[in-house]
């Protein structure tokens, strides 16, 4: 089938770029990996996850043994192993093409999807229509679901997003197209039973492609890049139950000064409102923009891109936003910068500062042209991927510290008392105590950058701090004790 954006074509040699040093002092860019082809080739969408081995986890579109995508593991060291290369089934009955990330569920088991193959027929997918696929920590693939597998298609096709966790333990994610009204579906998988929650119909908005976020409320909230009042994208709410709502329709104000076309998704800040790009749009009309909107859908620009002379901070943002330890919010631009190979940009309450500008290396050999957001690892520094560059010009893995320390991350962020919880970090084997918003929890240090625990008695809704011997390291995110 056709896909959407000129994304999907993507450029295999990077244009020339100027050298250029843009790092402070207070700041460290380094290359972990290019990808050569045989293990990986352009990594696209999806952002890095951390495992509870303090290792990354993430996919390449093309590229591995069979060209079709690769799950991959990368060390902090830069040391890559290819865990799995899809297309090894007959008629790719496992998957092709991956352009989402992945997420490590509770169990520690990884979770994505795969854009195309599996053997669904709709005529809209004559590469097959995608699937879910769980994927253990040694590279042993499930197909858990082929997708078209319902006449028409009415159970969605070509899964572009990633998948998001729910309370239950089911997996939640969206299909962008497919489902009753061909506009694409949000969804809910447990095991391999799949079930629709909701088809859109194009005025709810259509052809969602980011990750789906779960709020503190319990709900889901995410993207649709059309659709919508002007059928220029939506932010959208659903619950488990499969009752969706509509928060915004971009292009409401004139020349589409609030933006349009949001590709990435909404990630929830500790101030409980919900922040993201656009793709397209702003007061530069095409060069995109980021905005804060509140849970009932008030939505304010934040900033728009391209307002520097030569687009020097960016243009064209086409992955969401992630919250460092610092309550600012980092994020990527998929061109523009000062070489022209996008960005990774910070914004404060007092604007925005780019960090990086790709392509500042001779040959683009630090990578371009950026698709994916970053993540923030659990030793402060921020890692992601660039979906060309480097040296053999199919992408890279990249690491930049801005001097952010070290923090706990539990999985998963919520749970009722007497829940299991894992807590992912570093140098942990020494920790001497585990509080749950200041109560205290009996704990194992499984190793070095694991430690289990469960949420005690008389335990709230708060941060959970881990004791070590020469320091106290708290989660980035508040851990919710549910009833």
């Amino acid at each position: 089938m056709n896909k959407l954006k000129a994304w999907n074509t993507i450029c295999l040699v990077c244009a020339f770029c100027a050298v250029s040093a843009l790092a402070s002092s207070a700041q460290t860019f380094t290359t972990m990996r290019s990808f050569d082809g045989t293990d990986g080739q352009n990594p696209l969408l999806g952002p890095l996850v951390q495992g509870l081995n303090g290792n990354f986890y993430g996919t390449t579109l093309y590229g591995g043994a069979n060209r079709d995508g690769t799950v991959f593991r990368i060390a902090p060291n830069g040391q890559l192993t290819t865990l799995y290369s899809f297309c090894a089934e007959t008629s790719c009955t496992d998957g092709r093409w991956p352009e989402e990330g992945l997420v490590q569920g509770s169990n520690g088991t990884l979770y994505g999807t795969t854009y195309a193959g599996g053997g669904g027929v709709g005529e809209d997918c004559g590469d097959g229509c995608g699937t879910v696929f769980a994927l253990t920590a040694t590279g042993g693939l499930t197909t858990l679901y082929t997708f078209c597998s319902q006449t028409n298609c009415t159970d969605g096709a070509a899964p572009v997003a990633g998948l998001v966790e729910g309370a239950d333990g089911s997996l939640y994610g969206t299909t962008i197209i497919g489902g009753a009204n061909l506009y694409g579906t949000v969804f809910k998988i447990t095991g391999a039973a799949l079930t629709i929650l909701h088809s859109f119909d194009g005025t709810d908005g259509s052809h969602p492609q980011g990750t789906l976020v779960r709020g503190t409320d319990g709900n889901f909230y995410g993207t649709t890049v059309y659709g919508g009042a002007n059928n220029l994208g939506t932010v959208f709410k659903i619950t488990p139950g499969g009752t969706l709502t509509t928060l915004y329709s971009f292009c409401s104000l004139t020349n589409c000064a609030d933006g349009e076309e949001p590709y990435g998704g909404v990630v929830q800040g500790t101030d409980g409102n919900f922040y993201g790009t656009t793709f397209l749009g702003g007061a530069q009309e095409l060069d995109g923009t980021i905005f804060k909107i509140t849970p009932k859908g008030q939505l304010t620009t934040l900033y728009n891109f391209c307002s520097q002379t030569n687009c020097a901070d960016g243009l064209d943002p086409e992955a969401g936003l992630t919250q460092g330890t610092d309550r600012n919010f980092y994020g990527t631009t998929s061109g523009g910068g000062a070489d022209g190979g996008g960005t990774i940009f910070k914004i404060t309450a007092e604007g925005l500062t780019t960090l990086y500008s790709f392509c500042a290396q001779t040959g683009c050999s630090d990578g371009a042209y950026p698709y994916a957001g970053v993540v923030q690892g659990t030793d402060g520094s921020f890692y992601g991927t660039t979906s060309v560059g480097g040296t053999d010009s199919e992408g890279t893995v990249f690491s930049l510290s801005v001097g952010l320390g070290p923090f706990v991350e539990t999985l998963p962020a919520s749970g009722k008392v007497g829940a299991t919880v894992e807590i992912l970090g570093n140098n942990l084997s020494g920790a001497t105590s585990v509080t749950f918003n200041g109560t205290t929890a009996t704990f194992t240090a499984v190793s070095n950058t694991e430690i289990r625990t469960i949420v005690p008695t008389g335990a709230t809704t708060g941060t959970v701090d881990v004791v070590t011997s020469n320091k106290t390291l708290k989660s980035k995110a508040t851990f919710v004790v549910t009833p």
